[in-house]
C-alpha cells in the first residue's frame, strides 16, 4: 500500500530544501484548496475562486456570514496547526479544543473548543456516536492509544481522524477539526497535509463509517494513501516542472 508513497516521499526528499519562493506559492494554494474542500463537504457553498477572494479580506454577496466566518476561520486553524509542528508540541486534548475553538470562532461561541453536553447523530451514518457522559473518558483514551501507537506514521494520522470522529467531541465542527488533526499528525511525521475532495466526499463518508462499525480501518487509510499520493506528485509536478 505504501510502495508509491514512500518512492515519492524520497524524491521529493531528494530536491529539499526547496526554493522560498516555491514553498510560498505552494503553502497559499494548499490553504486555498484545503479550505475550500473540507468546507466544501461540511455543505458551504463557496467555490474555490470565491474562497480565494475571502481569504483575501473580501466579502461575497449572496452568501451567509457563517459561510464567510468558516472560511477565515480554517485558514487561522490551518496557521496555528502550522505552529504546533514548527514548535514541535505535541498533540493532546488541549490542542485539539484548541483548533475546535478556532473552527467555531464567531459562529458558536458557547460550543467552542468545548466538549458537548448532548447526546448527537450523525446524518446518514449507521455508527451512533459515544454518549456524552463518556465523551471526556474516551478522549483521554483516545491520546492514549494514538501515543501508544507503534505503526506506519500515515495509519496513525488517518485512525487517529477515525477515532476522534467515532467519538465525536463537539456539537459541531468535528469534520473540519479532524481533518486539520489529520493533517497536523502527518505534517508532524514530515508528510504533506492532504486534501480530501469535496468529489470524493461519498467515499470518505463510506470508509469512515465502515471503520466505525466494522472496525476495518483499511479502506479509509488506501484513501488517505491516495491522498498523499496526489499531494505529492502535485508538488513534484510543480517542482519539476513535469
Amino acid at each position: 500500500m505504501y510502495d508509491k508513497m514512500n518512492s515519492l516521499q524520497e524524491e521529493l526528499n531528494q530536491l529539499r530544501p526547496l526554493p522560498t519562493s516555491t514553498l510560498k506559492s505552494l503553502r497559499e494554494q494548499l490553504i486555498v484548496e484545503w479550505t475550500y474542500n473540507s468546507n466544501a463537504i461540511e455543505g458551504n457553498t463557496l467555490t474555490i475562486k470565491e474562497t480565494k477572494v475571502v481569504l483575501e479580506g473580501i466579502t461575497i454577496g449572496g452568501h451567509s456570514m457563517r459561510e464567510h466566518c468558516e472560511t477565515i476561520n480554517h485558514k487561522e486553524a490551518i496557521e496555528f496547526v502550522e505552529d504546533i509542528v514548527k514548535n514541535k508540541e505535541s498533540i493532546n486534548e488541549q490542542s485539539i479544543k484548541s483548533i475546535h475553538q478556532l473552527v467555531l470562532k464567531n459562529i458558536d461561541t458557547a460550543n467552542a473548543g468545548v466538549y458537548r453536553k448532548e447526546n448527537v447523530l450523525i446524518s446518514g451514518a449507521e455508527h451512533i456516536p459515544t454518549n456524552h457522559l463518556f465523551v471526556l473518558e474516551q478522549m483521554g483514551e483516545l491520546i492514549k492509544s494514538y501515543e501508544q501507537f507503534e505503526g506506519q506514521s500515515l495509519e496513525k494520522s488517518a485512525r487517529l481522524h477515525v477515532d476522534f470522529v467515532k467519538i465525536h467531541p463537539f456539537v459541531d465542527g468535528n469534520g473540519r477539526t479532524a481533518r486539520l488533526l489529520m493533517n497536523l499528525d502527518l505534517m508532524k511525521a514530515g508528510l504533506l497535509p492532504v486534501i480530501i475532495q469535496t468529489t470524493e466526499r461519498l467515499k470518505y463518508y463510506e470508509t469512515l463509517d465502515h471503520a466505525h462499525v466494522s472496525g476495518d480501518y483499511q479502506p479509509f487509510i488506501q484513501l488517505v494513501v491516495d491522498c498523499e499520493i496526489d499531494a505529492l506528485e502535485k508538488v513534484l509536478g510543480i517542482v519539476e516542472g513535469r
